[in-house]
């Protein structure tokens, strides 16, 4: 786990751990059902206060991010839906643990055949459903996918969702890897959903340490989860040497940040703040941009429906 903490920051380091936690679920690199360390060896590790760990895992626990059993260690919640994210080298292997998961369910092979031949001969989406809580994230994925892809994009929160499952039809899902098992009591949707992975912040956060002088570091969105995140994510960076603003843009909003040494943008920010110098923080990982765009090539390919 790369965990950055300092004591210069108002930020309590208990908030810095959570947050860095959840920013290493939302980039894959923690992955759904992976044991987290246990609050000894964390703090070990960290060189901090155990009750520092405990009480960062509590809150981590309180807001859905890790599950635990009595008597075992803290997991990062799972996800129900297992897409892979095999390259073409692992398809064989992908194709195994499929085989495999579905008869630990209690599926037979012939079942898997058909319901595989079935999901095959699906007619395509004809667009994009993003399923995520905060009306900002949302926004955010939205955009960054019609940009790259063309394509229209609809979006719900998962309340929305399960109240009207209709919202699905024709629909390709696209769901933050965090809240796949949100999505557990709806499983019968035209296509699985694509779990989607969020960029690191390490050349974000390498820009700050670099910075000869002190500066005025600003994050300007229009999430609150996302200026949450960086706040905690940069807090090793920026210390007590810098100065830090979070900047919340409302709708039509064109601020002026020329007081900002530097402005870090989500993609729906960076055409409209006025500043010295910003810095493009784009939400959905290339890796997953790209697997997306390949699924979407793999509906344009003619004929590829299966007999059952």
């Amino acid at each position: 786990m790369e965990i950055q903490l300092t004591k210069n920051s108002d930020i309590p380091q208990h908030q810095q751990l959570a947050e860095q936690i959840v920013f290493l679920i939302t980039t894959g690199k923690l992955r759904p059902s992976e044991r987290l360390p246990s609050v000894r060896a964390l703090a070990r590790r960290l060189g901090i206060h155990r009750n520092t760990v405990s009480k960062a895992y509590q809150d981590l626990v309180r807001r859905g991010w890790v599950r635990g059993r009595p008597g075992s260690r803290l997991s990062v919640a799972p996800a129900v839906y297992l897409r892979g994210r095999a390259t073409h080298d692992r398809l064989d292997e992908l194709i195994v643990q499929s085989t495999e998961r579905a008869r630990e369910m209690g599926y037979s092979l012939a079942a898997l055949r058909q319901r595989v031949a079935a999901r095959l001969a699906f007619q395509p989406p004809d667009h994009f459903l993003v399923v995520e809580h905060e009306s900002g994230l949302r926004k955010i994925i939205r955009a960054e996918i019609h940009a790259a892809l063309g394509k229209p994009v609809d979006g719900c929160s998962p309340d929305q969702f399960l109240k009207r499952p209709a919202l699905a039809a024709g629909a390709q899902i696209v769901v933050p890897e965090y809240a796949f098992h949100l999505l557990e009591p709806v499983a019968s949707s035209d296509w699985p959903p694509i779990r989607l992975l969020f960029c690191t912040a390490e050349g974000h956060i390498k820009f700050v340490q670099k910075l000869k002088e002190p500066s005025i570091i600003a994050v300007a969105s229009v999430s609150k989860i996302l200026l949450k995140t960086a706040r905690s994510v940069l807090a090793s960076a920026v210390g007590r040497r810098h100065s830090f603003r979070e900047v919340l843009v409302g709708a039509g909003e064109r601020p002026d940040l020329s007081g900002a040494d530097v402005v870090f943008c989500d993609s729906l920010t960076m055409g409209r703040v006025r500043c010295k110098r910003k810095l493009h923080y784009q939400l959905i990982s290339q890796e997953c941009m790209k697997e997306i765009a390949a699924i979407l090539e793999l509906f344009a390919v003619p004929n590829r429906r299966m007999k059952a």
